[in-house]
């Protein structure tokens, strides 16, 4: 049996892991080293990719800011959370606030230092990244539109931060962001649908407190059928490989997405339709590998030379 200071302590960590959202970062870590991998250095190995110290730090440099920028987020919404999200807020309540803020500026901190190892470049851009992360917590996420389209912006940033450290502007990497960018707005906007009262209660000016739930799945079906555009020159034109399945099956989804939409008016629908996105959005990373491995192929071949 666990003694009550153990129990004190790991529920300190559960909540700690609750605030800077744990699962989240994770799965953008893998995104970043299996785009580095699969889009952005296909030339190389996989165990050379892997195996990059500089890029190591730069992805945890985008951890430990992404992390403090969850933790500022946390900061300002904790009134709106305690209606949105009663229980959740309660367990991010056992951290103190100012616990919270000491760990905030300590991982930014770290962040910008790693980055700095890297190259000065690279610090400029994390700290740019940090800053935009706090002016979105403190300001801009309250105003309509501007705080959908910044959230899904600075979503996507991290990805740039390795794209330019390997200098492969390639097109099709940016039809993957736009793709990417698109569906992110898409689920900022289905959070707001789910945080009406909470946004409503604290002055929050969204799309669906400013002109209702019914404007706001029509901006949600106009998105959508966006992706379209994406999507058609990533199977059409450009070689993704066997992803191209993950895109015709992603689109069967979206499309039962977009009809439990319409049917949706209570909170816990919303929520369903957001952990949906969610699903859609961890497939996508996954199946980044699905694209022709063409980094092993040369990797074969560098070990037959040598």
């Amino acid at each position: 049996m666990l003694n009550r200071k153990t129990k004190i302590l790991l529920t300190k960590i559960l909540s700690f892991f609750s605030v800077v959202r744990g699962y989240n970062i994770f799965v953008i870590a893998l995104a970043q080293y299996l785009a580095a991998i699969y889009i952005l250095a296909p030339e190389k190995r996989a165990l050379d990719v892997l195996l990059d110290w500089r890029l190591f730090l730069l992805v945890m440099a985008s951890t430990f800011a992404i992390a403090g920028g969850y933790i500022i987020n946390n900061f300002y919404d904790a009134k709106k959370d305690i209606i949105n999200r009663p229980k959740k807020s309660y367990l991010d309540r056992l951290v103190s606030q100012k616990t919270q803020l000491q760990v905030y500026f300590t991982l930014n901190f770290i962040s910008a230092l790693l980055a700095f190892f890297v190259s000065w470049r690279a610090a400029i851009f994390y700290s740019g990244y940090i800053f935009l992360l706090w002016y979105y917590s403190h300001r801009l996420k309250k105003y309509v539109a501007i705080g959908n389209l910044s959230a899904a912006l600075l979503a996507v940033l991290p990805f740039f931060g390795i794209l330019l450290y390997f200098k492969n502007f390639y097109q099709v990497i940016f039809v993957h962001a736009t793709f990417l960018f698109l569906i992110i707005l898409i689920r900022e906007m289905i959070k707001d649908l789910e945080n009406i009262s909470g946004d409503l209660s604290n002055d929050y000016q969204t799309l669906p407190v400013i002109f209702g739930e019914r404007f706001t799945k029509w901006c949600i079906t106009f998105l959508l059928a966006l992706t379209l555009v994406p999507v058609y020159f990533l199977v059409t034109i450009y070689e993704v490989g066997y992803m191209d399945t993950y895109f015709y099956c992603s689109y069967f989804f979206l499309l039962f997405f977009l009809w439990k939409l319409w049917c949706a008016s209570q909170k816990t629908a919303y929520i369903k339709l957001h952990i949906l996105l969610k699903l859609i959005l961890v497939a996508g990373v996954i199946c980044i590998i699905l694209i022709k491995p063409t980094v092993l192929e040369n990797g074969q071949k560098l070990l037959l030379k040598k």
